[in-house]
């Protein structure tokens, strides 16, 4: 019987149950369910007991004063944000940690930030440090790996994933949509999507390799496989789940909700965190 088993077994025992009768029929049942509520527990990573988990997604930094978007916010709106997790009794966690077969804190909340900006290292990280939050940072690979103006450099990644503070996932090699400057092409294939007649081998050379190569080059960079994958503007495609699901356990989306674990660590939702909203819309 798995840990989370037994803490429901006790929780229901204590329950005022009518009639011997009544009882044994429960007994039974627990015992006969206990394989199958394994395999569930097994099946999601998870050895410890269900709970909602918020998950949050931010971009990249700026100080305050300068000009934000819907993809920015300031060191002041961070702060702000740490405080409220601080005094509303949550506990940052990392993608690692689902995986563990730990217990997860009683509020845990997930801190995820895209891309991979210089500012996470610059602004971000000293947070973390003052607040003794957590995040994971999922940086598009090429931009790393070309060292370009603006984005964190692997020395960077070596020294916040040494702190235990941060852990580093994928966010693809370069399937940002490079052509389009980074951005959304309405109508067309963005991130990992399939395009229109694409055959199975440019498929698999365009996205699919693109996806183990920033897998392999973490790996290689930080001496630790990555577990963690940010779908480029948060949209999925069948033809790339298998390979995704596969090399990252835990994996993140951009649909808006609270993330239910006992439905798996795959294509986790999230509340996007702007300027304008505070996590309090959030979380309840």
């Amino acid at each position: 019987m798995t840990k989370a088993m037994k803490i429901r077994a006790i929780k229901t025992f204590r329950r005022p149950i009518a009639g011997l009768g009544l009882f044994l029929l429960f007994a039974a049942g627990l015992l006969l369910g206990i394989r199958y509520g394994e395999r569930v527990v097994q099946r999601f990573h998870l050895d410890a007991p269900v709970c909602p988990l918020p998950v949050l997604m931010y971009h990249n930094v700026v100080s305050d004063g300068k000009e934000t978007n819907s993809m920015t916010v300031t060191v002041s709106k961070l702060r702000e944000d740490f405080a409220y997790l601080r005094d509303h009794g949550y506990t940052a966690i990392l993608p690692r940690d689902l995986l563990s077969g730990e217990a997860l804190p009683e509020k845990p909340v997930l801190l995820t930030f895209d891309d991979g900006y210089v500012s996470n290292y610059m602004l971000l990280y000293p947070l973390l440090q003052e607040y003794g939050m957590k995040a994971v940072i999922s940086p598009i690979v090429y931009m790393t790996d070309l060292w370009e103006d603006g984005f964190c450099l692997w020395p960077m990644y070596r020294e916040m994933a040494a702190s235990g503070l941060v852990e580093v996932g994928s966010h693809t090699y370069n399937l940002h949509n490079p052509d389009s400057g980074m951005d959304y092409v309405t109508g067309g294939a963005n991130g990992v999507q399939r395009r229109n007649g694409e055959s199975d081998a440019a498929f698999r050379e365009r996205v699919l390799e693109d996806i183990q190569r920033s897998y392999d080059r973490i790996a290689a960079e930080l001496g630790t496989e990555p577990v963690c994958f940010a779908y480029p503007f948060g949209v999925t495609e069948p033809d790339a789940q298998t390979l995704i699901d596969e090399l990252f356990p835990v994996s993140l989306v951009t649909r808006p909700g609270t993330a239910d674990l006992y439905e798996g660590t795959v294509r986790l939702p999230r509340w996007t965190v702007t300027m304008e909203e505070p996590l309090s819309n959030f979380l309840r």
